[in-house]
């Protein structure tokens, strides 16, 4: 697993964002790199409405040598600078804490697929996500079967792709092996770190699933079992076990059942969404 697949790539992940198709959590954004693009607005637009990811990503390779069409050729080199003008306006102001963010959520998952197992690592990537062996479906996505055929793998977070849950990307960066990219989703605490916008971290935490379920997802930055939980926020068993399901319903929380024992710990965006309020505090 990866934490990241470039600034460029992420650029072109973050045309969609620009366009006006564009997720709500990045209004702020969108609105601050309209202000730094000036003029070029209109051709990065015609740009986002132009190409698919997966048609823009190979325009950006370089062929050294190659024998191909001018005309194809500077087509080639348009795309590649107004993308790279778009990604030094877009992308990399942002891009310590867009790696900060994706390389926690890389962490967390690792410490998932460690803890219990691949099969549940993968159930629990994206809410839109199911992994039924041996399918992982992509509800809402194209109807679209990717083969493996033993080659394995790559995972990769994406802060842009945010419009989607994920994309299977093959041919990328020469490592011969499919990237499973998905989307962290952009939330009100990332907003903060980002966007400069919203409220503080405990606050923006208790606003978004209310203020003893974000004690309890503080709690279980420890993985701990339902009755540790009700024990740690001095509550019920049965008020313990609600507030685990809710979480887990909105994808910060996973189970993982054990005989008559129910052992809960953080997703990747329960971690993430945690550590968005830690930086928001300290700063």
């Amino acid at each position: 697993m990866i934490d990241s697949l470039g600034p460029v790539t992420e650029g072109a992940f973050a045309l969609k964002q620009f366009g006006r198709q564009g997720s709500a959590g990045f209004h702020g954004w969108r609105k601050n790199v309209r202000e730094q693009l000036g003029t070029r607005v209109a051709e990065v637009e015609l740009l986002a409405d132009r190409y698919d990811v997966r048609q823009l990503l190979p325009l950006l390779r370089l062929h050294p040598g190659s024998s191909q069409d001018a005309a194809d050729e500077r087509t080639r080199q348009r795309v590649r600078a107004t993308l790279l003008k778009f990604c030094q306006v877009a992308v990399l102001p942002h891009w310590q804490q867009t790696r900060d963010h994706t390389a926690a959520v890389r962490d967390a998952c690792g410490r998932i697929g460690i803890a219990n197992g691949m099969h549940a690592l993968l159930d629990n990537l994206h809410p839109r996500v199911n992994w039924k062996a041996p399918v992982l479906e992509v509800a809402g996505d194209l109807d679209r079967d990717v083969y493996l055929n033993g080659r394995g793998l790559v995972l990769c977070p994406s802060l842009f792709l945010a419009d989607r849950a994920c994309m299977v990307l093959e041919d990328v960066q020469g490592i011969g092996v499919p990237i499973l990219v998905f989307s962290v989703p952009v939330d009100s605490a990332t907003e903060t770190e980002f966007w400069g916008r919203s409220q503080g971290g405990e606050q923006a935490l208790s606003a978004l699933v209310g203020h003893t379920r974000a004690a309890a997802l503080q709690m279980l930055s420890e993985n701990c079992t339902t009755g540790e939980l009700s024990q740690r926020l001095n509550i019920s068993l049965a008020g313990a076990s609600k507030h685990a399901t809710v979480l887990r319903k909105a994808g910060l929380v996973t189970t993982a059942r054990r005989r008559n024992t129910a052992l809960h710990s953080l997703t990747p965006l329960g971690v993430a969404l945690l550590r968005q309020q830690h930086s928001t505090r300290a700063s």
